[in-house]
């Protein structure tokens, strides 16, 4: 499973290198986790994966992560999520943390990346455009329990106000219901 939580902080260690972490990523649940040198393949490998994001990263192989952006970090730890193809992949509020410009980036990149790599992903937002733009089916909760769940048709017919109002009215019906 891979996977890329709101902060992007957590899904990189700063005092690592960009190459460094993207080497923890490559040997996750191997034997040997850190070798002490990185093979020229492996380098060529995390080079071509970070020119995707278009970000310059694959330039920077020694910077420490804790000299990047959020944005960057974001994107780096995206990358890292993908690249032993998981099968799953959760993303848990990955743009929330992020300014709009920087969020709408990620999000086109992970668009990218799930669809190259056909990966099964669970998002988790509160961003009502992205989660009508973005994947195949919608799931609502309120207080743990579903409140809304389509896919195809009827989910591309929605718009954000229906889900707020959705939304709101449940809150409505379930505080007159608790009265």
């Amino acid at each position: 499973m891979g996977r890329v939580f709101q902060d992007p902080m957590q899904g990189t260690s700063a005092d690592l290198t960009i190459a460094e972490n993207m080497a923890l990523s490559l040997r996750r649940g191997s034997k040997h986790r850190l070798l002490p040198a990185l093979k020229r393949k492996e380098r060529q490998e995390f080079k071509e994966h970070l020119s995707r994001l278009n970000l310059g990263l694959e330039d920077r192989l020694n910077v420490k992560v804790g000299l990047l952006s959020g944005g960057q970090r974001q994107a780096l730890t995206l990358v890292m999520a993908v690249m032993k193809k998981p099968r799953l992949l959760l993303l848990d509020e990955h743009t929330a943390a992020l300014d709009p410009k920087t969020a709408a980036t990620v999000m086109e990149i992970t668009k990218d990346f799930v669809k190259d790599g056909n990966l099964s992903t669970l998002m988790i937002t509160h961003n009502m455009h992205d989660a009508l733009h973005y994947g195949d089916r919608l799931i609502m909760l309120q207080d743990g329990k579903i409140i809304i769940d389509v896919e195809g048709r009827d989910k591309k017919n929605l718009q954000s106000e229906t889900l707020l109002s959705a939304f709101t009215g449940r809150s409505e019906l379930l505080a007159a219901a608790g009265s």
